[in-house]
């Protein structure tokens, strides 16, 4: 049986695309619902923080609409209804892919690139599937945008590429009247708050404010910057106010009674302006865009200008650099949009840009665009896990920079520029590695200098020089990696001509060296094993012992350029993804690989959680990060059993944004998930035993250990004076009425069921068909066989007991005078109970299943009837018997534990 390795989970990062959000307001709330690909989302604009999440669909999003509990969806031809996260219907009647919905009262509009304009209803319980109406536009009329003016009853106005503009009743599907236009493509049309007025956005760039009862202008604006005015909202707070947005990413107020220009929010996305929405009564304005993020602007400056109040984003450009961070619950990215970015994998509103210290304030300064302010795109980085808490222990290498930059992740913001020498500022910053202490960062530049920093001041401690060297650099080319062993007393740097060398980490001195004889593009260095990984334009994956000297393992199998590469924290897998477009694991151990897997859009850098767990990569054209869970982890299947198929190349899916059935929180990687991994496969489960080995219960300590002291428990609680007697009962509590006046309380219907413990017998086998009123229930005096499954119901019924409880069960075993237990019948049936329970405990002591709890129950046991046990010499024979298991299954757990001591002693004491 071969067992996948990598199964895909989810994609994180994903904010919103270029499909305009559709906004509606429940109740006291406001909810903005945005597309994600081929799945959408809802926030709740209060923290935007995420309300619903909808099911993956086939095709990738075209347009949104949302009313009431109703979202709909256009995917391809078909548009799809969703109640909540649950898909409830499914209107397919188009036959072109539909570019525009809206919600008209109760009824849906829906627009392909053909021209068809169909009517669907939302009354009633149960959706119709079929449309109530059709309208067949014009042929030379392509729609571009459809809204209903306010007061107009049954009126659509729809706008087209051509630049035309036509009123409609969708009641009687008659044309009412033709706009002359404006001669350039209509890219967007709202409805002001006053009455027969709306604004229409054109592709040269134009707004026309439009009364629509005398086809006449208001005022018409032109955007200064070239491009499609794409998004328009008008403010409802009584501000004449009217927001536009366009392909440049800038956000302009028109001041509508003065006829001019307001403020300008600049480069308030990275991309073009999808959509732009003023909430009602509100001084708030929210805004989307092609650059993955949402944000929200108030207006309550004394200026009149905006500020960002709240935003959620993403990468707006593919990443370049990934990698777990921290206990494997966060991921640092780095993309080509300039941005540096921790992302959660648990709850991704903790997600978050690290700030480059007032990047917009300092533009606003020099009068320059954010752009010129931004660091270059960050192509490698390194960090110090331990140095976390207050420390500098991230250090950066950015494109065509001639500095390495640290950063505090703490504040999660950049903190200082490393100060470079005199010979090595004139070429840029290409690798870069923090020593294991975390005191030190180690630079390497295109032009051969390898130089060392502290990393709180940034002064540098030295260079690495090779004399052999014609320049008297460290390398006679670029630097294409550097590594820090775990010790601080090696450093390894790799150049781009294939050289290896070896450094000396204190005195910089070169030790040893050698040559790949191959160009070599990428170094990786597991410091545990000290093996470290290379990368040549040979598509060969070779590793060395950096002790020894010498290459180890040799890894062929990619078709196209290697782009990044991954050690497992163990250091027994080695993973690689190329060009080609597959992810192979390399065990290390076995020098063969183990599996390999084609996901169809080439990984560009991927990373391995400290656990193991979770595989997350980045991919050529996707601003997200990708998700996968480890399968081995959770199969029972053994690790041999999946190197059968290792050498094929298997296809597997992407991780979707959306998981099964949608969410109404953040996804997580919660039990339900796991369960989910479960179930995809089957798990096949252990009939034995490891021997020498015990189980335990995984009750809560607390439960098992207060079993042991339930007598000082007692004692400690033991109430200081009696409770004092209520004047009258609660009137919800039923009462019965005494002379005394002492309130007693009715009896419950259901006493409290102790386990009887005359039923005992039934737990051995064949005797389960025996008749409790019979004679013959009592059971000889001989030890039993007891039935797997009866034995596993009285122990979780065990497990099910309190401490005190359990305590009770143990005590009305046996109630009996003290003083005659010599004259009990060993024939009694309270003597029987005692000595089938010991035969139990035997049972579950030589099979070490629930050892802690066993252990607990034997000592209360003892504790309870040890004088019973020493008066009667059946007893005292299971007592002895019970004495030597216990005996025999301590003495292996000492011997293994010895053995484990003597491992320790050993490796703590080799050289290795």
């Amino acid at each position: 049986m071969s067992v996948q390795t990598w199964l895909p989970y989810r994609a994180i990062g994903y904010i919103t695309t270029n499909v305009p959000f559709s906004v509606q307001r429940l109740g006291t709330e406001t909810f903005v619902t945005v597309s994600v690909g081929k799945a959408w989302r809802t926030y709740n604009c209060a923290k935007l923080t995420l309300f619903l999440g909808g099911p993956q669909l086939p095709k990738k999003i075209r347009a949104l609409a949302s009313c009431k509990d109703f979202t709909m969806a256009a995917y391809g031809n078909d548009i799809g209804v969703f109640k909540r996260a649950h898909q409830v219907a499914t209107w397919s009647r188009h036959q072109d892919k539909v570019n525009l919905l809206l919600v008209f009262g109760d009824h849906v509009l829906s627009v392909d690139i053909k021209g068809n304009l169909f009517i669907w209803s939302l009354r009633g319980d149960e959706l119709n599937l079929e449309p109530v109406g059709h309208i067949l536009l014009d042929d030379k009329f392509t729609p571009s945008c459809i809204m209903h003016p306010d007061t107009y009853l049954n009126k659509i106005i729809i706008g087209s590429q051509e630049g035309q503009l036509q009123l409609w009743n969708v009641n009687t599907k008659k044309k009412l009247f033709d706009f002359k236009g404006w001669n350039s493509s209509v890219c967007c049309c709202v409805a002001s708050p006053a009455l027969d007025v709306v604004a229409i956005g054109c592709s040269d760039g134009t707004i026309h404010v439009h009364n629509v009862r005398y086809d006449e202008d208001i005022v018409s604006f032109t955007h200064s910057m070239r491009g499609a005015v794409t998004a328009l909202s008008f403010r409802t707070d009584g501000q004449p106010f009217l927001a536009s947005g366009g392909s440049s990413g800038v956000i302009s107020i028109w001041n509508l009674e003065k006829r001019r220009l307001q403020s300008v929010i600049r480069e308030a996305h990275d991309g073009t302006i999808i959509s732009l929405h003023f909430f009602a009564n509100e001084p708030v304005l929210m805004s989307s865009s092609a650059d993955n993020s949402i944000k929200m602007w108030i207006f309550d400056t004394t200026d009149g200008d905006a500020r960002l109040l709240r935003f959620r984003s993403g990468h707006s450009a593919p990443s370049l650099c990934i990698r777990f961070y921290g206990n494997g619950r966060y991921i640092l990215s780095a993309g080509q949009d300039r941005a540096f970015r921790l992302f959660s994998i648990i709850q991704e509103q903790q997600s978050r840009e690290l700030s480059q210290r007032h990047v917009t304030k300092r533009a606003k300064k020099l009068r320059t665009g954010e752009e010129e302010i931004k660091l270059k795109p960050v192509i490698t980085f390194d960090f110090a896990k331990e140095r976390a808490r207050g420390f500098l222990s991230l250090t950066t290498c950015s494109r065509i920079t001639g500095r390495g930059i640290c950063w505090r992740i703490g504040a999660k913001a950049i903190e200082q520029h490393f100060t470079r020498s005199a010979s090595a500022s004139l070429s840029a910053v290409q690798a870069c590695a923090i020593s294991a202490c975390g005191n030190f960062a180690i630079l390497g530049t295109n032009g051969g200098w390898i130089e060392r920093f502290n990393l709180q001041s940034g002064i540098s401690r030295g260079t690495y020089v090779d004399i052999s060297e014609s320049r008297q650099y460290a390398h006679d080319g670029e630097v294409v990696g550097i590594a820090c062993d775990a010790t601080n007393s090696s450093m390894i740097s790799a150049g781009y001509n294939g050289d290896i060398k070896v450094w000396d980490f204190k005195g910089r001195e070169l030790q040893s060296s050698w040559n790949v004889g191959k160009h070599v593009i990428k170094l990786v260095y597991h410091r545990t094993n000290g093996l470290l990984a290379t990368v040549a334009e040979d598509m060969v994956i070779r590793l060395y012992d950096v002790v020894a000297l010498r290459m180890v393992r040799k890894f062929e199998g990619h078709n196209d350029r290697i782009t990044d590469l991954c050690f497992s924290d163990d250091g027994k897998w080695l993973l690689s993804s190329s060009m080609d477009g597959t992810l192979r694991v390399w065990d290390v151990i076995l020098a063969k690989q183990i599996d390999a897997i084609s996901v169809g859009i080439p990984i560009t850098a991927l990373s391995l959680s400290p656990l193991m767990d979770v595989l997350v990569t980045s991919h050529v054209d996707q601003n997200g990060i990708y998700l996968w869970v480890n399968q081995a982890m959770f199969s029972g299947v053994s690790k041999m059993d999946s190197y059968a198929l290792g050498s094929q190349v298997r296809s597997v899916e992407m991780p979707t944004v959306a998981s099964n059935g949608g969410a109404n929180k953040e996804e997580t990687l919660s039990a339900e998930n796991v369960d989910a991994i479960h179930n995809a496969y089957t798990i096949p489960q252990l009939d034995k035993q490891m021997p020498n080995l015990i189980t335990l219960s995984l009750l809560p300590r607390s439960q098992w250990q207060s079993l042991t002291n339930l007598d000082i428990i007692k004692v400690r609680n033991k109430p200081i004076e009696p409770p004092k007697k209520p004047e009258k009962a609660p009137f919800f509590l039923p009462s019965v009425p005494t002379l005394s006046g002492q309130i007693l309380f009715e009896p419950n219907s259901e006493d409290k069921k102790f386990l009887l413990w005359q039923d005992l017998p039934y737990l051995c086998i064949g005797s389960s068909n025996k008749s409790k009123n019979s004679s013959s229930h009592l059971l000889p005096t001989h030890s039993f066989q007891f039935s797997p499954v009866t034995v596993s119901a009285f122990t979780d019924y065990i497990k099910g007991l309190s401490p005190s409880d359990l305590d009770l069960e143990l005590r009305i075993l046996q109630i009996v005078d003290e003083d005659n237990l010599e004259k009990l019948d060993q024939r009694q049936p309270e003597l029987q109970s005692i000595g089938i329970l010991l035969d139990y405990l035997i049972h579950e002591l030589s099979s070490r299943n629930n050892f802690e709890l066993i252990q607990a129950v034997i000592k209360l046991f003892l504790k309870i009837h040890g004088e019973t046990l020493r008066h009667h010499s059946l007893l005292q024979e299971k007592a002895k018997r019970l004495l030597e298991v216990q005996s025999t299954v301590w003495q292996r757990i000492d011997k293994m534990f010895q053995s484990a001591r003597c491992m320790v002693t050993f490796l703590s004491n080799s050289q290795f």
